[in-house]
């Protein structure tokens, strides 16, 4: 990632030097400017040093009202990059988590899957745990906290990476990316948390939401087994709605059964494994998502290009582009993944794995990948093109066939409210 920037809004007054002959009206006039000089740099100063004070925002106060939870209550946290959401939990009286609120990210890079090594530009997936320590109000990116990548899990797997984060801004080289605005505000609840006796609370990464279509889609990617072991704490989660304790044994995540609902947990993954089989059954292909660096929130995406494929920023307001930041690589988040269709021998369980492009997540050296086997994969591309994306064809180079028969995009949501009242609508009014 970024470097922090530490010297951000310091001022470094020049050396102010006279002889015996200068009038004491320069002297003063120059004793006047300097003054205002370092006026002004200490009300920069003043403005980056408190921002990590900033208030929770009362409409979101309202809502941990509605929920029956307060601002000092433990809270915890879940990402997925699909959909490019981080939602935030708030622990009620009962040891409960309850949903507060969901945020869209603007951006971050890499492929769906694990972060394996330093520079591979991948967002990590897992769960870890955000201290007090991790945060850091003097962020170059507005305001950050750090994952704690790697943790034990990555360790384990001799995973390398540093500096992982959650932070303002809209670029990204490994980390989640908001807008400033959301990021003060993930900030402000995360710091009255700690301020109400939190040591340290759980963020869960998934590459996307752990539902049985989801799973049935994805069901030949090269790290499938991971994200099922993933599964595993995040249906503990959604089940009992407390935080899933984890360690490491085997390789593996291992996450203690609670005996309370132990048997809930178990109902709730016969009958995701139930649908997805009969999502198979019916047809659903089996597909990988190929990103040319990462991906966005769909509302972020259309922003990017508008309908028409052109830059809409000159439509927004200084506000909300100030919160967008230096967006990284536009022109990736505007293209959007490619739909990689694999078609599946009948034994065929998984795909075998394309080696990646510099930058991205190696196949091999993931503990996760299953094992190789033989299948035929069809590049997915764009109506208005003459043949595969360049992008699509270097990602899969070494799949054993590659036709180019299908074109398969993501469909567009279409929304009643226009682009600009949306983009407006995720910042503020």
């Amino acid at each position: 990632m970024l470097p922090l920037n530490k010297d951000s809004g310091r001022c470094r007054a020049a050396r102010l030097s006279g002889g015996a002959g200068v009038s004491l009206i320069r002297g003063i006039a120059l004793a006047t400017g300097l003054a205002f000089v370092l006026a002004a740099c200490q009300g920069d100063e003043s403005y980056r040093s408190t921002r990590h004070l900033t208030a929770i925002p009362p409409a979101t106060m309202a809502l941990m009202s509605a929920k029956g939870v307060s601002a000092s209550d433990p809270i915890l946290m879940r990402a997925y990059k699909k959909e490019s959401e981080i939602e935030v939990w708030k622990r009620g009286l009962d040891g409960q988590y309850a949903l507060l609120k969901t945020y869209p990210m603007c951006r971050w890079s890499g492929q769906l899957g694990p972060k394996v090594r330093e520079g591979d530009r991948q967002a990590p997936e897992g769960f870890y745990d955000v201290t007090p320590a991790a945060m850091n109000p003097n962020s170059s990116l507005f305001l950050s906290f750090n994952l704690g990548y790697p943790n034990a899990y990555d360790r384990s797997h001799g995973r390398t990476g540093s500096h992982l984060m959650v932070h303002g801004t809209c670029s990204s080289r490994g980390c989640f990316a908001m807008t400033d605005e959301a990021i003060s505000e993930v900030y402000a609840i995360a710091r009255e948390a700690f301020a109400g006796g939190q040591r340290s609370f759980q963020f869960q990464s998934y590459p996307f939401r752990m539902t049985a279509e989801n799973l049935a889609k994805h069901r030949a990617d090269q790290h499938i087994a991971f994200w099922k072991n993933l599964k595993e704490g995040s249906d503990q989660f959604e089940v009992s709605k407390r935080e899933p304790t984890w360690s490491v044994v085997g390789g593996r995540y291992a996450f203690p059964a609670d005996p309370s609902t132990a048997v809930a947990v178990a109902a709730k993954q016969a009958r995701d494994e139930r649908a997805q089989a009969d999502l198979v059954a019916k047809g659903t292909p089996a597909i990988r998502l190929v990103y040319e660096d990462g991906g966005g929130h769909q509302s972020f995406r259309e922003i990017v290009t508008a309908n028409s494929g052109t830059s809409a920023f000159a439509s927004l307001d200084d506000r909300t582009r100030r919160s967008l930041g230096d967006v990284s690589r536009p022109e990736a988040l505007a293209r959007g993944p490619e739909e990689v269709v694999v078609k599946e021998a009948r034994s065929v369980a998984s795909v075998v794995a394309p080696k990646p492009k510099l930058g991205t997540a190696a196949p091999g050296s993931a503990p996760d990948a299953g094992p190789a086997q033989h299948s035929t994969t069809t590049v997915a591309r764009s109506p208005e093109t003459k043949g595969p994306t360049k992008l699509a064809s270097a990602k899969l180079r070494d799949a054993p066939v590659v036709t180019n028969e299908q074109p398969v995009r993501q469909p567009t949501r279409t929304e009643p409210k226009s682009l600009y009242d949306r983009a407006r609508g995720l910042f503020g009014s």
